[in-house]
Protein backbone atom coordinates (compact mmCIF):
# COMPACT_ATOMS: atom_id res chain seq x y z
CA UNK A 1 0.00 0.00 0.00
CA UNK A 2 2.09 2.69 -0.88
CA UNK A 3 1.25 6.83 0.36
CA UNK A 4 -1.01 7.86 -2.65
CA UNK A 5 -3.32 5.04 -1.59
CA UNK A 6 -3.33 5.93 2.09
CA UNK A 7 -4.08 9.70 1.09
CA UNK A 8 -6.89 8.73 -1.25
CA UNK A 9 -8.84 6.87 1.49
CA UNK A 10 -7.78 9.52 4.38
CA UNK A 11 -7.17 12.97 3.23
CA UNK A 12 -7.80 14.84 6.25
CA UNK A 13 -5.42 12.37 8.10
CA UNK A 14 -1.96 12.69 5.97
CA UNK A 15 -2.04 16.75 5.74
CA UNK A 16 -2.59 17.15 9.11
CA UNK A 17 0.07 14.06 10.36
CA UNK A 18 2.35 16.39 7.71
CA UNK A 19 1.44 19.39 9.43
CA UNK A 20 2.27 17.86 12.51
CA UNK A 21 5.28 17.03 11.62
CA UNK A 22 6.62 19.55 10.23
CA UNK A 23 5.86 21.78 13.47
CA UNK A 24 7.61 19.43 15.65
CA UNK A 25 10.67 19.86 13.22
CA UNK A 26 10.82 23.43 13.88
CA UNK A 27 9.51 23.52 17.32
CA UNK A 28 12.23 20.83 18.18
CA UNK A 29 14.71 23.01 15.55
CA UNK A 30 13.63 26.00 17.06
CA UNK A 31 14.62 24.89 21.19
CA UNK A 32 17.64 23.42 20.30
CA UNK A 33 19.35 26.17 18.53
CA UNK A 34 17.80 28.25 21.27
CA UNK A 35 19.21 26.31 23.91
CA UNK A 36 22.61 26.35 22.37
CA UNK A 37 22.63 29.67 22.23
CA UNK A 38 21.99 29.92 26.46
CA UNK A 39 24.30 27.02 27.58
CA UNK A 40 27.07 28.86 25.14
CA UNK A 41 26.26 31.63 27.36
CA UNK A 42 26.44 29.81 30.17
CA UNK A 43 29.75 28.29 29.64
CA UNK A 44 31.10 31.68 28.96
CA UNK A 45 30.36 33.20 31.82
CA UNK A 46 30.85 30.15 34.09
CA UNK A 47 34.43 30.70 32.40
CA UNK A 48 34.52 34.55 32.96
CA UNK A 49 33.76 34.01 37.05
CA UNK A 50 36.80 31.10 36.79
CA UNK A 51 39.22 34.22 34.98
CA UNK A 52 38.12 36.24 37.70
CA UNK A 53 38.94 34.50 40.80
CA UNK A 54 42.16 33.27 38.83
CA UNK A 55 42.68 37.09 38.52
CA UNK A 56 42.26 37.58 42.50
CA UNK A 57 44.35 34.54 43.80
CA UNK A 58 46.84 35.66 40.99
CA UNK A 59 47.16 39.16 42.81
CA UNK A 60 47.06 37.35 46.26
CA UNK A 61 50.04 35.17 44.93
CA UNK A 62 52.02 38.12 43.59
CA UNK A 63 51.15 40.56 47.15
CA UNK A 64 52.41 37.09 49.31
CA UNK A 65 55.62 36.50 47.35
CA UNK A 66 56.77 40.03 47.26
CA UNK A 67 56.18 39.97 51.17
CA UNK A 68 58.34 36.20 51.06
CA UNK A 69 60.99 38.13 49.93
CA UNK A 70 61.11 40.96 52.27
CA UNK A 71 61.45 39.39 55.19
CA UNK A 72 63.54 36.39 54.05
CA UNK A 73 65.86 38.09 51.54
CA UNK A 74 65.39 34.78 49.51
CA UNK A 75 64.79 34.86 45.69
CA UNK A 76 63.24 31.79 45.42
CA UNK A 77 59.95 33.61 47.53
CA UNK A 78 60.04 35.71 44.64
CA UNK A 79 58.84 32.57 42.34
CA UNK A 80 54.96 33.55 43.27
CA UNK A 81 55.14 36.61 41.81
CA UNK A 82 56.90 36.15 38.76
CA UNK A 83 54.40 33.58 38.09
CA UNK A 84 51.86 35.22 38.76
CA UNK A 85 52.69 38.58 36.20
CA UNK A 86 51.75 36.52 33.20
CA UNK A 87 48.78 34.97 34.93
CA UNK A 88 47.42 38.58 35.63
CA UNK A 89 48.26 39.43 31.84
CA UNK A 90 46.33 36.69 30.63
CA UNK A 91 43.47 37.27 32.65
CA UNK A 92 42.67 40.15 32.07
CA UNK A 93 42.98 39.83 28.29
CA UNK A 94 40.52 36.86 28.45
CA UNK A 95 38.32 39.25 30.10
CA UNK A 96 38.99 42.29 27.53
CA UNK A 97 37.67 39.94 24.85
CA UNK A 98 35.06 38.48 26.83
CA UNK A 99 33.28 42.18 28.30
CA UNK A 100 35.18 44.64 26.54
CA UNK A 101 32.20 45.70 24.03
CA UNK A 102 29.57 45.29 27.14
CA UNK A 103 29.03 48.89 28.99
CA UNK A 104 27.53 47.47 31.68
CA UNK A 105 30.84 45.43 32.80
CA UNK A 106 33.25 47.46 30.83
CA UNK A 107 33.83 50.21 33.97
CA UNK A 108 33.98 47.34 36.55
CA UNK A 109 37.07 46.27 34.22
CA UNK A 110 38.55 49.49 33.85
CA UNK A 111 38.02 50.11 37.73
CA UNK A 112 39.42 46.34 38.16
CA UNK A 113 42.28 46.89 36.09
CA UNK A 114 43.80 50.26 37.31
CA UNK A 115 43.49 48.71 41.38
CA UNK A 116 45.51 45.68 39.86
CA UNK A 117 47.95 47.95 38.52
CA UNK A 118 48.29 50.23 41.19
CA UNK A 119 49.07 46.89 43.91
CA UNK A 120 51.50 45.56 41.05
CA UNK A 121 53.12 48.79 40.83
CA UNK A 122 53.41 49.02 44.49
CA UNK A 123 55.05 45.71 44.70
CA UNK A 124 57.40 46.10 41.81
CA UNK A 125 58.82 49.11 43.66
CA UNK A 126 59.05 47.55 46.78
CA UNK A 127 60.97 44.82 45.63
CA UNK A 128 63.46 47.49 43.48
CA UNK A 129 64.40 49.49 46.93
CA UNK A 130 65.05 46.14 48.43
CA UNK A 131 67.58 44.81 45.57
CA UNK A 132 69.02 48.02 45.37
CA UNK A 133 70.12 47.94 48.94
CA UNK A 134 67.27 50.42 50.37
CA UNK A 135 65.46 47.60 52.56
CA UNK A 136 64.18 50.10 54.98
CA UNK A 137 62.56 52.21 52.60
CA UNK A 138 61.42 49.47 51.26
CA UNK A 139 59.86 48.30 54.65
CA UNK A 140 58.62 52.15 54.79
CA UNK A 141 56.51 51.98 51.89
CA UNK A 142 55.22 48.60 52.84
CA UNK A 143 53.75 50.10 56.11
CA UNK A 144 52.91 53.29 55.02
CA UNK A 145 51.48 52.39 51.25
CA UNK A 146 47.50 51.89 51.03
CA UNK A 147 47.78 48.27 49.81
CA UNK A 148 45.11 46.86 51.92
CA UNK A 149 42.47 49.74 50.82
CA UNK A 150 43.54 48.75 47.17
CA UNK A 151 43.45 44.97 48.10
CA UNK A 152 39.61 45.93 49.58
CA UNK A 153 38.27 47.90 46.70
CA UNK A 154 40.22 45.31 44.55
CA UNK A 155 37.76 42.17 46.25
CA UNK A 156 35.33 44.89 46.32
CA UNK A 157 35.04 45.23 42.19
CA UNK A 158 35.93 41.34 41.86
CA UNK A 159 33.06 40.30 44.11
CA UNK A 160 30.49 43.15 42.33
CA UNK A 161 31.92 41.32 38.91
CA UNK A 162 31.50 38.23 39.96
CA UNK A 163 27.56 38.87 41.29
CA UNK A 164 27.12 40.75 38.10
CA UNK A 165 28.06 37.43 36.23
CA UNK A 166 25.79 35.52 38.33
CA UNK A 167 22.76 37.66 37.71
CA UNK A 168 23.12 37.41 34.11
CA UNK A 169 23.74 33.37 34.69
CA UNK A 170 20.48 32.99 36.23
CA UNK A 171 18.58 35.25 33.88
CA UNK A 172 20.01 32.90 31.41
CA UNK A 173 19.17 30.18 33.07
CA UNK A 174 15.70 31.16 32.93
CA UNK A 175 15.56 31.84 29.91
CA UNK A 176 16.89 28.06 29.09
CA UNK A 177 13.69 26.94 31.77
CA UNK A 178 11.34 28.66 29.52
CA UNK A 179 12.77 27.29 26.30
CA UNK A 180 12.39 23.83 27.70
CA UNK A 181 9.41 24.84 28.81
CA UNK A 182 7.69 26.15 25.92
CA UNK A 183 9.43 22.75 23.91
CA UNK A 184 7.37 20.61 26.14
CA UNK A 185 3.86 22.40 25.42
CA UNK A 186 4.97 22.63 21.96
CA UNK A 187 5.55 18.64 21.59
CA UNK A 188 2.98 17.68 23.90
CA UNK A 189 0.06 19.59 21.79
CA UNK A 190 1.98 18.40 18.02
CA UNK A 191 1.96 15.04 19.90
CA UNK A 192 -2.13 14.92 20.94
CA UNK A 193 -2.35 16.23 17.11
CA UNK A 194 -0.56 13.02 16.10
CA UNK A 195 -2.22 11.02 18.55
CA UNK A 196 -5.81 12.00 16.75
CA UNK A 197 -4.55 12.05 12.97
CA UNK A 198 -3.97 8.48 14.11
CA UNK A 199 -6.84 7.61 15.68
CA UNK A 200 -8.74 8.81 12.42
CA UNK A 201 -6.80 6.67 10.62
CA UNK A 202 -7.01 3.50 12.41
CA UNK A 203 -11.06 3.98 13.01
CA UNK A 204 -10.75 4.42 8.83
CA UNK A 205 -8.81 1.18 8.92
CA UNK A 206 -11.06 -1.22 10.92
CA UNK A 207 -13.54 -1.50 7.83
CA UNK A 208 -10.61 -3.49 6.45
CA UNK A 209 -10.00 -5.41 8.65
CA UNK A 210 -11.57 -8.38 8.05
CA UNK A 211 -10.77 -8.37 4.47
CA UNK A 212 -7.18 -8.19 4.81
CA UNK A 213 -7.50 -11.25 7.66
CA UNK A 214 -9.56 -13.06 4.62
CA UNK A 215 -6.33 -12.41 3.06
CA UNK A 216 -3.79 -13.19 5.56
CA UNK A 217 -5.91 -16.74 5.64
CA UNK A 218 -5.35 -17.62 2.18
CA UNK A 219 -2.10 -16.82 1.93
CA UNK A 220 -0.53 -19.07 4.64
CA UNK A 221 -2.83 -21.70 3.26
CA UNK A 222 -0.75 -21.09 0.26
CA UNK A 223 2.63 -20.56 2.05
CA UNK A 224 2.15 -24.08 3.67
CA UNK A 225 1.28 -25.35 0.18
CA UNK A 226 4.31 -24.04 -1.12
CA UNK A 227 6.20 -24.98 1.94
CA UNK A 228 5.33 -28.46 1.49
CA UNK A 229 5.91 -28.38 -2.25
CA UNK A 230 9.57 -26.68 -1.72
CA UNK A 231 10.15 -29.90 1.14
CA UNK A 232 8.93 -32.39 -0.74
CA UNK A 233 10.90 -31.39 -4.02
CA UNK A 234 14.26 -30.54 -2.10
CA UNK A 235 14.00 -34.29 -0.88
CA UNK A 236 13.43 -35.45 -3.97
CA UNK A 237 16.77 -33.23 -5.40
CA UNK A 238 18.59 -34.63 -2.72
CA UNK A 239 18.09 -37.98 -3.20
CA UNK A 240 18.92 -37.05 -6.83
CA UNK A 241 22.05 -35.54 -6.24
CA UNK A 242 23.03 -38.50 -4.22
CA UNK A 243 22.46 -41.19 -6.81
CA UNK A 244 24.44 -38.88 -9.28
CA UNK A 245 27.39 -39.14 -6.95
CA UNK A 246 26.85 -42.63 -6.62
CA UNK A 247 26.39 -43.05 -9.75
CA UNK A 248 29.64 -40.57 -11.12
CA UNK A 249 31.61 -43.02 -8.36
CA UNK A 250 30.09 -46.27 -9.79
CA UNK A 251 31.32 -45.16 -13.14
CA UNK A 252 34.41 -43.77 -12.61
CA UNK A 253 35.07 -47.49 -10.81
CA UNK A 254 33.91 -48.82 -14.15
CA UNK A 255 35.85 -46.63 -16.43
CA UNK A 256 39.07 -47.77 -14.30
CA UNK A 257 38.72 -51.58 -14.09
CA UNK A 258 38.17 -51.26 -17.99
CA UNK A 259 41.33 -48.56 -17.99
CA UNK A 260 43.03 -51.58 -15.93
CA UNK A 261 41.94 -54.65 -17.74
CA UNK A 262 41.46 -53.65 -21.34
CA UNK A 263 44.08 -50.56 -21.76
CA UNK A 264 46.91 -52.23 -19.90
CA UNK A 265 46.40 -55.73 -21.42
CA UNK A 266 46.98 -53.45 -24.74
CA UNK A 267 49.90 -51.80 -23.63
CA UNK A 268 51.57 -55.02 -21.98
CA UNK A 269 51.14 -56.87 -25.34
CA UNK A 270 52.27 -53.68 -27.56
CA UNK A 271 55.52 -53.60 -24.99
CA UNK A 272 55.81 -57.35 -25.37
CA UNK A 273 55.61 -57.42 -29.09
CA UNK A 274 57.96 -54.51 -29.36
CA UNK A 275 60.73 -56.47 -26.81
CA UNK A 276 60.19 -59.80 -29.50
CA UNK A 277 61.05 -57.58 -32.45
CA UNK A 278 63.84 -55.97 -30.54
CA UNK A 279 65.54 -59.50 -29.81
CA UNK A 280 65.06 -60.27 -33.26
CA UNK A 281 66.57 -57.25 -34.86
CA UNK A 282 69.59 -57.14 -32.78
CA UNK A 283 72.78 -56.20 -34.30
CA UNK A 284 70.91 -55.90 -37.65
CA UNK A 285 69.16 -52.32 -37.92
CA UNK A 286 70.97 -49.66 -35.43
CA UNK A 287 68.50 -47.19 -36.67
CA UNK A 288 65.31 -49.43 -36.13
CA UNK A 289 66.83 -49.96 -32.19
CA UNK A 290 67.15 -46.62 -31.68
CA UNK A 291 62.83 -46.25 -32.45
CA UNK A 292 62.16 -49.34 -31.55
CA UNK A 293 63.70 -48.31 -27.61
CA UNK A 294 61.54 -45.52 -28.32
CA UNK A 295 58.69 -46.67 -28.95
CA UNK A 296 58.92 -48.66 -25.32
CA UNK A 297 59.72 -45.81 -23.33
CA UNK A 298 56.68 -44.66 -25.11
CA UNK A 299 54.75 -47.33 -24.61
CA UNK A 300 56.21 -47.56 -20.46
CA UNK A 301 55.11 -43.57 -20.03
CA UNK A 302 51.74 -44.17 -21.55
CA UNK A 303 51.10 -47.31 -19.15
CA UNK A 304 52.70 -44.55 -16.25
CA UNK A 305 49.62 -42.64 -17.50
CA UNK A 306 47.21 -45.06 -17.67
CA UNK A 307 48.33 -46.26 -14.15
CA UNK A 308 47.87 -42.69 -12.65
CA UNK A 309 44.50 -42.43 -14.17
CA UNK A 310 43.02 -45.50 -12.66
CA UNK A 311 43.95 -44.39 -9.37
CA UNK A 312 42.80 -41.05 -9.48
CA UNK A 313 39.07 -42.41 -10.55
CA UNK A 314 38.97 -45.41 -8.14
CA UNK A 315 42.64 -45.88 -5.95
CA UNK A 316 42.43 -49.56 -5.84
CA UNK A 317 44.83 -49.37 -3.07
CA UNK A 318 41.81 -48.09 -1.19
CA UNK A 319 40.15 -51.59 -1.65
CA UNK A 320 43.10 -53.59 -1.26
CA UNK A 321 45.40 -52.18 1.46
CA UNK A 322 42.82 -50.02 3.47
CA UNK A 323 42.18 -46.08 3.73
CA UNK A 324 45.43 -45.16 6.49
CA UNK A 325 47.84 -46.87 3.54
CA UNK A 326 45.95 -45.23 1.15
CA UNK A 327 45.62 -41.86 2.70
CA UNK A 328 49.84 -41.99 3.38
CA UNK A 329 50.63 -42.88 -0.49
CA UNK A 330 48.26 -40.01 -1.37
CA UNK A 331 49.97 -37.69 0.54
CA UNK A 332 53.59 -38.98 -0.26
CA UNK A 333 53.18 -38.35 -3.91
CA UNK A 334 51.66 -35.13 -3.27
CA UNK A 335 54.10 -33.65 -0.94
CA UNK A 336 57.11 -35.02 -3.90
CA UNK A 337 55.00 -33.17 -6.48
CA UNK A 338 54.38 -29.55 -4.96
CA UNK A 339 57.86 -29.86 -2.64
CA UNK A 340 55.64 -29.11 1.01
CA UNK A 341 56.53 -30.24 4.16
CA UNK A 342 53.72 -33.22 5.08
CA UNK A 343 52.91 -34.12 8.57
CA UNK A 344 50.20 -37.08 9.36
CA UNK A 345 48.68 -38.30 12.43
CA UNK A 346 46.43 -41.13 10.92
CA UNK A 347 44.89 -43.39 12.98
CA UNK A 348 42.61 -46.54 11.52
CA UNK A 349 39.15 -45.96 12.09
CA UNK A 350 36.02 -48.49 11.15
CA UNK A 351 33.98 -46.81 8.18
CA UNK A 352 31.74 -48.60 5.30
CA UNK A 353 33.50 -48.45 1.72
CA UNK A 354 31.54 -45.75 0.54
CA UNK A 355 32.12 -43.66 3.65
CA UNK A 356 35.94 -44.50 3.30
CA UNK A 357 35.66 -43.15 -0.20
CA UNK A 358 33.92 -39.86 0.86
CA UNK A 359 37.30 -39.20 3.40
CA UNK A 360 39.79 -40.19 0.26
CA UNK A 361 38.08 -37.36 -1.51
CA UNK A 362 37.86 -35.02 1.08
CA UNK A 363 41.42 -35.33 1.66
CA UNK A 364 42.04 -35.26 -2.28
CA UNK A 365 40.01 -32.16 -2.97
CA UNK A 366 41.76 -30.08 -0.26
CA UNK A 367 45.16 -30.88 -1.00
CA UNK A 368 44.28 -29.59 -4.49
CA UNK A 369 42.76 -26.65 -3.52
CA UNK A 370 46.08 -26.06 -1.33
CA UNK A 371 48.10 -26.52 -4.06
CA UNK A 372 46.04 -24.48 -6.36
CA UNK A 373 45.34 -21.09 -3.45
CA UNK A 374 46.92 -21.46 -0.31
CA UNK A 375 50.46 -20.83 -1.01
CA UNK A 376 51.21 -22.83 1.97
CA UNK A 377 54.68 -24.15 3.18
CA UNK A 378 53.62 -27.01 4.92
CA UNK A 379 50.10 -28.86 5.85
CA UNK A 380 49.11 -31.06 8.70
CA UNK A 381 46.90 -33.63 8.18
CA UNK A 382 45.08 -36.27 10.56
CA UNK A 383 42.14 -38.63 10.96
CA UNK A 384 41.33 -40.78 14.13
CA UNK A 385 38.42 -41.40 16.76
CA UNK A 386 37.06 -38.33 18.85
CA UNK A 387 33.91 -38.50 20.92
CA UNK A 388 32.36 -41.01 18.64
CA UNK A 389 33.22 -39.09 15.84
CA UNK A 390 35.27 -40.06 12.99
CA UNK A 391 37.85 -36.79 12.80
CA UNK A 392 39.47 -36.01 9.73
CA UNK A 393 41.61 -32.40 9.41
CA UNK A 394 43.42 -31.12 6.95
CA UNK A 395 45.38 -27.51 7.76
CA UNK A 396 47.85 -25.53 5.97
CA UNK A 397 50.25 -22.67 7.19
CA UNK A 398 48.88 -20.28 3.79
CA UNK A 399 47.65 -17.09 3.35
CA UNK A 400 43.83 -18.35 4.40
CA UNK A 401 40.76 -16.70 3.48
CA UNK A 402 37.75 -14.78 4.93
CA UNK A 403 35.32 -17.71 5.85
CA UNK A 404 32.39 -15.89 6.64
CA UNK A 405 32.27 -14.40 3.12
CA UNK A 406 30.94 -15.50 -0.23
CA UNK A 407 33.64 -17.07 -2.38
CA UNK A 408 33.38 -16.00 -6.64
CA UNK A 409 33.67 -20.22 -6.61
CA UNK A 410 32.93 -22.49 -3.78
CA UNK A 411 32.29 -25.60 -5.76
CA UNK A 412 34.87 -27.52 -4.21
CA UNK A 413 34.02 -26.86 -0.76
CA UNK A 414 30.20 -27.19 -1.60
CA UNK A 415 31.05 -30.37 -3.13
CA UNK A 416 32.84 -31.44 0.05
CA UNK A 417 30.03 -30.32 2.08
CA UNK A 418 27.32 -32.30 0.35
CA UNK A 419 28.95 -35.41 0.57
CA UNK A 420 30.09 -35.25 4.02
CA UNK A 421 26.17 -34.42 4.75
CA UNK A 422 24.69 -37.28 2.38
CA UNK A 423 26.97 -39.72 4.57
CA UNK A 424 25.20 -38.16 8.09
CA UNK A 425 28.41 -36.14 8.56
CA UNK A 426 29.51 -32.29 9.03
CA UNK A 427 32.03 -30.13 7.00
CA UNK A 428 33.73 -27.35 9.31
CA UNK A 429 35.78 -24.81 7.70
CA UNK A 430 37.71 -22.13 9.78
CA UNK A 431 40.09 -19.75 8.24
CA UNK A 432 41.53 -15.93 8.70
CA UNK A 433 43.44 -13.96 5.97
CA UNK A 434 46.90 -14.45 6.85
CA UNK A 435 46.86 -17.28 9.25
CA UNK A 436 46.40 -20.47 7.01
CA UNK A 437 43.00 -22.37 6.88
CA UNK A 438 41.72 -25.52 8.48
CA UNK A 439 39.26 -28.09 7.14
CA UNK A 440 36.92 -30.84 9.36
CA UNK A 441 34.71 -33.44 8.26
CA UNK A 442 33.61 -35.07 10.75
CA UNK A 443 31.35 -38.55 10.47
CA UNK A 444 30.08 -41.07 12.08
CA UNK A 445 31.43 -44.11 13.13
CA UNK A 446 30.38 -47.28 10.73
CA UNK A 447 29.26 -50.71 12.16
CA UNK A 448 32.30 -53.09 13.23
CA UNK A 449 30.74 -55.67 10.57
CA UNK A 450 30.09 -53.27 7.63
CA UNK A 451 33.82 -51.95 8.11
CA UNK A 452 35.17 -55.77 8.08
CA UNK A 453 33.37 -56.50 5.16
CA UNK A 454 34.59 -53.32 3.37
Amino acid sequence: MNLFHVAQRSPVVVPLACIAAVAIMFVSEGSYWRSSEVLHDMESMTATRATVRQLQMSLLDAETGQRGYLLTSRKDYLEPYLNALPVIDESFRLLQAEHGQQADSRAALTHLRALAGAKLTELETTIQLFDAGRRDDAMQLVLESSGKAQMDDFRSVVADLLRFEAQHFAARREVLHQTLLISRLGVATLSAISLLALFLYLRQTLTLKQQQLELKRTLELERDRLELEAVQRTAQLTELTKHLLTAREDERGRLARNLHDELGALLTSAKLDAARIKSRLAGTAPEALERLAHLVETLNASITLGRDIIEDLRPSTLSNLGLVPTLEILVREFAEAKGLKVTCALEPVRLSAATELVVYRFVQEATTNISKYARARQIWISLGLVDGQVLASVRDDGIGFDATAKPKSAYGLVGMRFRAEAEGGRLTVVSTPGQGALVQLSLPEGPAEEADSA
